[in-house]
């Protein structure tokens, strides 16, 4: 059975390490890199099932690298971060990342948070699998294929990332529910959220952009937002 490999992108040798020490000890497969360079390399060679992600780096930053990853790869994305302030961990989640962990840690810390960010992976992805054979849901200009989790705009593919495909996919199959704001950041970013919400507002609006589909995902003021049920 292939071990689950994790790939630590973190330009201080000694976390680095220690990370990789306490993984490897936990039964995963680990490489690390310590820019940004090298870690886009490894993304191609290594092909991780997870990436630990330093947000400062010496060539470039964590949030650029975060972009990018998401934009290619459906893995989830632990940021490591020296900010505690709340808007650069904000940022960090609508760049992308699944969790965040600031320095200093606890080596334990990181590795449950690890185990818990793949298992809820694992467990979003399983609907994907079941669906894989299913018909696309298709509401006026909109096609949704969900088992190759791709989306087209009056027959154009849609470049998501993998949590507004995740987020469209939750409202779209709920059709006519209302989900506050919490809820979609629970089973969507599979954790629980304390903070501001405006991660699922950046995502909706990025979402009616992309898609032209401000009349399908409504806001229901004061709760949160709903997939129309006439939509078809």
């Amino acid at each position: 059975m292939e071990k689950t490999k994790i790939l630590i992108i973190e330009d201080e040798a000694a976390i680095a390490e220690l990370l990789a020490y306490g993984l490897t000890r936990e039964g995963y497969e680990v490489q690390y890199a310590g820019s940004s360079a090298d870690g886009l390399k490894a993304m191609e060679t290594f092909r991780p099932h997870l990436l630990v992600l330093d947000w400062m780096l010496p060539d470039g930053s964590g949030l650029d690298i975060c972009k990018r990853v998401t934009a290619s790869y459906n893995i989830p994305i632990l940021m490591v971060t020296a900010k505690s302030d709340i808007t650069d961990k904000i940022l960090g989640l609508e760049f992308g990342a699944d969790d965040y962990i600031t320095k200093p840690f606890d080596l334990r810390e990181v590795i449950a948070r690890i185990r818990t960010i793949l298992r809820r992976f694992a467990q979003a992805g399983q609907p994907a699998q079941d669906e894989a054979g299913a018909d696309p849901l298709r509401f006026k200009h909109i096609e949704i294929v969900r088992g190759e989790r791709l989306v087209k705009r009056n027959g154009e593919t849609v470049d998501l990332t993998p949590k507004e495909f995740d987020l469209l996919l939750k409202l779209c199959t709920n059709r006519g529910r209302i989900f506050t704001r919490d809820e979609l950041l629970e089973l969507v970013w599979g954790y629980d959220y304390v903070g501001e919400t405006r991660t699922v507002d950046n995502h909706i609006q990025r979402l009616r952009k992309k898609l032209d589909i401000g009349e399908l995902i409504t806001t229901v003021f004061g709760i949160g937002y709903k997939f129309e049920k006439e939509a078809d």
